[in-house]
């Protein structure tokens, strides 16, 4: 099978053909027939995040279950999946606390490892190991994942939408539903209009919050905020904004998400809110960055600052919840998805959304290769 092949920051991505091993027990065989980029894979691509090469990229995705391995229940050849880059391993201490998105394991040897659960990769090339991309390596035409990171949705979910919520549905709504749990009433401002800022926007819609302030310099991205639901738009980065938000709500707001993850854009977030409102940071950031505050002026306010991983979500749970509200349609996912291409053009597609030129981009392994 085809896969995107990842050798480090200053090398061209390569679309290879690779060796795919059977799943093992606790596994599946998945189709893939789409996987989202996402600014995960692009600060991988920079070198942001070290990462154990070469690897096949991309964690977003969804496809069709064509084996399972052994010790597998609840899946079955055929089945539609969305694939999970915090697959639970279900023994360590924050996922038998109903936690999943905290896994020890994933956290101490997945991801910083680029293997499974038992410690070894299925991917190779002419006898050399290739390793996954935090669990999950979906930009490639079939993956090996762990049982647990592959959740079952509805059929009648189109593929494409449903990949989306492997990552930035989940983290933009999760942040705004099971992080901060917003209050109805409450207001709410999300600094960057990217797909995950534009998913927090609709989670402050299902959140019935009563004032909802979209923050980017890009017209483009500010208009689909607005349709999603922003009841306002500034056109403007984090610094500008401050003055703007805390104009507009008399103060400041209950709560901000930032899903950017910058120095400036977590400092920015906090002076943006209102007394005892809550700062969540949504967006990662490169490691090493640090942010600047006033702890006085955080404690005299009695602010909050928060941090949202995968959006508090647990997969199992919350996939299936979040396809469901796809399906009576009150969570808008189609209008994310600005671009398609096949995957040979996923370097094209990070160089796009590293230019700001789309929103998001699905790569479909089956599509062919544009003129």
């Amino acid at each position: 099978m085809r896969g995107v092949v990842f050798s480090g920051p200053e090398r061209p991505l390569e679309l290879a053909e690779l060796e795919l091993a059977p799943p093992r027990p606790g596994e599946v065989l998945v189709r893939i027939a789409a996987a989202g980029v996402c600014r995960s894979d692009l600060h991988s691509r920079q070198g942001d995040w070290p990462r154990r090469t070469p690897l096949v990229m991309g964690h977003e995705g969804a496809g069709t279950v064509i084996e399972v391995g052994a010790e597998v229940s609840g899946l079955a050849p055929g089945d539609h999946v969305v694939l999970s880059w915090q697959p639970a391993c279900g023994r360590c201490r924050p996922c038998l606390l109903g936690l999943p998105q905290r896994c020890q394991l994933m956290a101490s040897l997945v991801a910083p490892q680029g293997v499974l659960y038992d410690g070894t990769s299925r991917l190779s090339r002419r006898g050399e190991t290739v390793y996954h991309y935090s669990g999950v390596s979906s930009f490639a035409e079939e993956a090996v994942v762990p049982a647990t990171g592959a959740i079952a949705v509805p059929a009648d979910v189109p593929l494409s939408s449903a990949a989306l919520i492997g990552c930035c549905v989940s983290t933009g709504v999760g942040a705004v539903l099971w992080t901060a749990r917003v209050e109805e009433g409450a207001t709410v401002a999300v600094v960057g209009c990217g797909a995950v800022g534009l998913s927090a926007v609709e989670g402050a819609v299902l959140a019935s919050a009563a004032r909802i302030i979209a923050i980017d310099p890009l017209e483009q991205k500010l208009q689909l905020a607005r349709e999603l639901g922003a009841t306002d738009a500034l056109a403007a980065r984090s610094t500008e904004a401050v003055g703007q938000v805390r104009e507009l709500t008399r103060g400041g707001a209950d709560y901000v998400f930032d899903c950017i993850g910058l120095s400036e854009t977590v400092s920015d977030s906090i002076r943006m809110l209102a007394v005892g409102g809550t700062a969540v940071l949504v967006g990662l950031p490169a490691v090493g960055q640090e942010a600047h505050f006033s702890p006085l002026e955080v404690g005299e306010s009695e602010r909050r600052i928060v941090g949202s991983y995968y959006g508090s979500c647990r997969p199992a749970v919350h996939f299936p919840y979040l396809a469901e509200l796809y399906l009576q349609g009150r969570l808008r996912i189609d209008q994310l998805v600005t671009r398609r291409r096949p995957l040979e053009e996923a370097e094209a597609a990070l160089d796009d959304l590293e230019r700001g030129r789309e929103i998001k981009t699905v790569l479909e392994p089956g599509a062919a290769r544009r003129a």
